[in-house]
């Protein structure tokens, strides 16, 4: 950033922490500004997903580089169909239940003239889908994508010297609850949520003085790398109750339209997932629906807004909370 922009010598710092790295970014960011050290910051993800072969790919480095032990040969379909295969089981679901979120977003990213994928599918063409790791099926994993977003911040009283609708960070939680290899290895895991992602949530919340977060957003963006992970979500970050989260998607509550809009640009599914840059792009998204300006994709009367990632197997989760400024 420093020497493209020629921002010489102001501080700049390079921030790594698995999918959530875009957010952890802004967190930083917000972070600095809010401590009284900068009074601008300028949030940047990035990453280029598309410039190695198949052989150099994030595929290739978990059966290359990974444990010697734990997890060798692991891929991401293939820890996340785990997920998939326990919680259809566990309550009694198909698979067209995730064909049902990867119609949504797809249908979503349709009306989202920045999304990677901007087609409609339909639920007989995603059960027809290729097969990747069972249950999941071509449709129910985000594409390898390349992509950037950026956020500037700056301090809550200075913010109308810069834009007229200002969206304000209510809150924030960062949540670590295991290791990368072991994460899946853990005995008392049960492969139906994620832990990072709950006490992230808590923590958010309990910034943003949210007590009900089933009734308390407008509009949400969520991680959803694949279709599994967008209903384990709902139930992880509260807006439905343990178990239940697939009725959200059968219920169409989550389209737009729906009392509770999820992934509105059509999600990871849609827009692709460029690791750096997914969780920037997020807040952006709730941002533009707060100022009312994401177009066909708006929300009417969107106020208060949720924006969250999941890093890797499920280590690390971030939460955002966003308001509209005073």
């Amino acid at each position: 950033m420093a020497e493209p922009l020629h921002l010489y010598p102001i501080p700049v710092t390079r921030v790594s922490n698995l999918c959530c790295t875009g957010m952890e970014a802004v967190r930083n960011a917000a972070f600095a500004v809010a401590s009284g050290a900068f009074d601008v910051a300028l949030a940047v993800g990035v990453e280029k997903m598309r410039d190695v072969p198949s052989r150099g790919s994030l595929v290739a480095q978990h059966v290359e580089r990974g444990h010697p032990l734990l997890c060798k040969g692991r891929t991401a379909p293939g820890m996340f169909a785990l997920l998939a295969t326990r919680y259809l089981e566990q309550n009694r679901l198909d698979e067209g239940t995730l064909d049902k979120v990867a119609v949504k977003n797809h249908e979503h990213g349709a009306l989202n003239p920045r999304a990677h994928f901007r087609k409609a599918i339909t639920e007989e063409a995603a059960r027809k889908a290729p097969p990747v790791a069972e249950p999941l099926r071509l449709y129910d994993c985000c594409p390898t994508t390349d992509g950037a977003a950026a956020v500037i911040l700056t301090r809550a009283d200075r913010a109308r010297d810069y834009v007229k609708d200002p969206v304000v960070i209510r809150g924030i939680g960062l949540a670590v609850a295991n290791g990368y290899f072991g994460a899946q290895m853990k005995p008392d895991w049960d492969f139906l949520g994620f832990e990072a992602t709950q006490r992230a949530a808590a923590a958010a919340y309990a910034d943003a003085g949210v007590t009900d977060p089933a009734r308390a957003f407008d509009v949400v963006e969520c991680h959803d790398c694949f279709t599994i992970t967008e209903i384990l979500n709902y139930e992880d970050l509260g807006l439905a109750p343990r178990g239940r989260g697939w009725e959200l998607i059968h219920d169409n509550v989550t389209r737009l339209g729906g009392r509770l809009p999820v992934n509105t640009g059509g999600g990871l599914k849609s827009c692709g997932h460029p690791i750096g840059a997914s969780g920037v792009r997020m807040i952006n998204q709730i941002a533009d629906q707060i100022r009312g300006r994401a177009g066909k994709m708006q929300v009417p009367k969107a106020d208060l807004g949720l924006a969250h990632t999941l890093g890797g197997p499920g280590s690390v989760s971030t939460v955002f909370v966003l308001g509209p400024g005073a």
